[in-house]
């Protein structure tokens, strides 16, 4: 079994997923190291296939994101980027420095009564990001596997499962053209 597929299998059969509580709560159980991340969810947005996609628990595993994305921040020294603070971000930040959270509101718009003020050019979802924060506590689940340099793993994970939240490396998902539409239409007035 090769490094790509061992990673595979342990996001496929994780030993546990924590809860957003439990990660956000310190002591945190995520590791401040890096590696990746898989995201499964209780409730999906309806417009998602996800007969491709593993169950587990009850849950549907529909992301995989890496911590950090390259070796160097924009520094130019090493990134301090984790897999606790990506994964605290996810949970509690906002869709204009979480990509999950971008897509999600994005899909969960109409079912969340969220909305994007586009007038400022930002991705926020403003005081919707709460209802979302509410919703992921009800339903998301994340594992963690470490890994020394998840960037230079993530495409082979990521081609490997079926991930339709995925947007990086996933460009023949089917559901990869709809998500980038629905990402960047505007509301019509």
């Amino acid at each position: 079994m090769d490094d790509v597929d061992l990673l595979v299998s342990r996001l496929l059969h994780p030993d546990r997923l924590w809860s957003r509580s439990e990660c956000l709560a310190r002591p945190s159980p995520v590791p401040k190291t890096h590696g990746l991340y898989g995201w499964y969810f209780r409730a999906v947005p309806s417009e998602i296939d996800v007969s491709g996609c593993v169950r587990i628990a009850g849950c549907t595993l529909l992301y995989v994101g890496i911590a950090p994305t390259k070796a160097l921040g924009h520094n130019g020294l090493p990134s301090t980027s984790s897999l606790r603070s990506r994964v605290r971000m996810h949970y509690a930040g906002n869709a204009e420095s979480s990509t999950l959270r971008l897509t999600l509101c994005t899909l969960l718009a109409a079912e969340l009564s969220l909305s994007r003020d586009w007038t400022r050019r930002s991705k926020s979802f403003g005081a919707g990001e709460a209802k979302l924060s509410e919703w992921m506590d009800h339903n998301a689940y994340v594992t963690c596997v470490e890994h020394p340099v998840p960037w230079s793993i993530e495409r082979p994970v990521i081609v490997r499962l079926d991930l339709p939240l995925n947007l990086a490396h996933n460009r023949n998902h089917p559901f990869w053209m709809r998500l980038t539409a629905a990402r960047s239409r505007r509301p019509r007035s």
